[in-house]
């Protein structure tokens, strides 16, 4: 699934190959996708894109020259052109599998949904390809109120908007089931929880606000002075007192990290890397999988959390974990059981084992495996009656089948 870094990467990748590049008429959805249509068509316009933690924004933007705008008339002299250009914003989300491609009209990909043509020859597409159809778009669409700061380029709002709602019921919840709350840590995913936990050492399964609270003693600002009555000497040897003060923390904090400022630079080293399969020209990607220390890493455990997540860490889980929780393994062949008999029902295809019953010899005194078919009774011969054919067949006491033998 695309985390933080590879939504950024798909906002590089747009900028990289939409740049100088002149779009033109409407946008065109794919006749299966059930997102909403995007109400835009130009003659000319540009495509460039921004991200903010799991979101990518296109902004369409119209040139001046557009015809269909009255851009191309020039204004009087002494007056001021009132047509501005048209300009739209569609916000991506890309759910579990949504990327961009930028291919000529005759390659475009079997699930590209949203297409942005250009107005050249041969033809190019911009198109949002999603095979399992769980992204969005949101024409005129705004960053979502609902997610928080981003957790790579807003780092200062995404940790005071973290310490500051401590109190709230979601850090009741283990760690690493918080860590996926994108109201506060926007752009962390299922590989980067794993990664962050696991070099920070903490249990995935321990309450978020026994973790986060020992952080929060950490930026709580220092007894205020009163320098009113200071001269400017003495404020700006305080000013450089602190600045010093400032830098040796901030190399404290390079050499051991907090939680929270891992949050920030764990996606940075991936976006280095170039992402998590994100770039659709690309396809190795064993640099990434050798910069993974703990996600889907031989040796490392793995339970699914209270939302079915599955949560790969080292050691102990912690005391939150939830019961009866056990590690997804690989489903295994059973062996067959040779006194199982298999019967075969061509009508539905299916395979449905039956165990022989066991019935007692009278005679004998010894139990005898016998068949179904031989349990239920020997089939009727054309035109023989039903209680001629019952007679014939074993009788059924208590559970238990006697055999009459002949003397």
């Amino acid at each position: 699934m695309p985390e933080g870094p590879e939504l950024h990467l798909a906002s590089i990748f747009v900028n990289r190959m939409c740049s100088g590049v002149v779009f033109t008429g409407p946008v065109q959805k794919s006749e299966v996708s059930k997102n909403l249509e995007v109400p835009f068509s130009c003659k000319a316009y540009t495509i460039t894109a921004s991200s903010r933690g799991k979101e990518v924004c296109l902004t369409l933007t119209s040139q001046k020259s557009d015809p269909t705008l009255g851009g191309s008339r020039r204004p009087k002299t002494g007056q001021v052109d009132q047509v501005q250009p048209q300009t739209m914003n569609v916000v991506f989300r890309f759910g579990m599998s949504g990327y961009f491609r930028f291919t000529v009209e005759e390659e475009l990909p079997k699930h590209a949904h949203l297409q942005f043509y250009t107005n050249e020859k041969p033809c190019r597409v911009l198109s949002f390809v999603d095979p399992r159809r769980f992204g969005s778009w949101q024409p005129n669409g705004t960053w979502q109120a609902a997610r928080g700061p981003c957790v790579m380029f807003q780092y200062q709002s995404f940790r005071e908007n973290v310490l500051s709602h401590l109190s709230d019921r979601v850090f009741d919840r283990p760690i690493c089931e918080v860590l996926l709350n994108q109201k506060y840590f926007n752009g962390i995913g299922n590989y980067l929880r794993a990664e962050i936990l696991f070099r920070s050492n903490i249990p995935p399964f321990v309450m978020a606000r026994t973790v986060l609270e020992g952080l929060k003693s950490k930026d709580e600002p220092e007894e205020k002075k009163n320098l009113v009555e200071l001269s400017s000497k003495v404020a700006v040897k305080t000013k450089v007192k602190k600045e010093e003060k400032m830098e040796v923390n901030l190399e404290e904090e390079a050499e051991n990290p907090d939680l929270l400022r891992l949050c920030n630079l764990v996606p940075l080293e991936v976006i280095k890397l170039g992402g998590k399969g994100y770039d659709p020209e690309k396809n190795d990607y064993s640099g990434f999988k050798m910069w993974l220390r703990c996600y889907e890493v031989d040796g490392m455990r793995s339970i699914r959390d209270h939302n079915g997540r599955t949560m790969w860490f080292m050691g102990a889980p912690g005391p939150m974990t939830p019961k009866g929780s056990k590690s997804p393994k690989a489903k295994k062949r059973l062996k067959e059981d040779p006194d199982v008999k298999h019967r075969i029902i061509k009508k539905t295809s299916t395979v449905i084992q039956t165990k022989p019953k066991a019935i007692r010899n009278e005679k004998e005194g010894r139990r005898k495996y016998v068949s179904r078919q031989e349990v239920r009774g020997t089939p009727r011969r054309p035109g023989q009656s039903r209680a001629s054919c019952s007679a014939e067949a074993p009788r059924r006491r208590s559970g238990r089948v006697s055999q009459n033998t002949p003397s």
